[in-house]
């Protein structure tokens, strides 16, 4: 069974930044599409962003130009860097991992496993 744990989120101000991490264990990690969604109090869950195990990446429009995601294979991690951080960016941060496909995956009906969830909360 895979397992999914986040780290890196916490309490920051706006315009700073935080790396979030997702480390994944329990199977293959090489073969899996893994992404970042967020849900804000209130709110439906978010697509963020999504990355092969190739390093294809897909952002909407929305998240492009702040947010960066990346992976590790070989330390089974995934990453998303977020810069210029904005009140309205605060939300807990979900890591989310579905066995092969493409980047293209941004709903949350397209992955099966999914981490706990790190709180981000940005102050003004």
């Amino acid at each position: 069974q895979v397992q999914l744990v986040e780290s890196g989120g916490g309490l920051v101000q706006a315009g700073g930044s935080l790396r979030l991490s997702c480390t994944v264990s329990g199977r293959t990690f090489s073969n899996y599409v893994m992404a970042w969604f967020r849900q804000a109090p209130r709110k439906e869950r978010q697509f963020v962003s999504s990355i092969t195990w190739a390093g294809g990446t897909y952002y909407p429009a929305s998240m492009k130009g702040r947010f960066t995601i990346s992976r590790d294979n070989a330390k089974n991690t995934v990453y998303l860097q977020m810069n210029n951080l904005k009140t309205e960016d605060t939300a807990v941060y979900y890591c989310a991992g579905r066995d092969g496909g493409s980047q293209y995956y941004s709903e949350v009906r397209f992955y099966d496993a999914w981490g706990q969830g790190t709180q981000v909360t940005v102050s003004s």
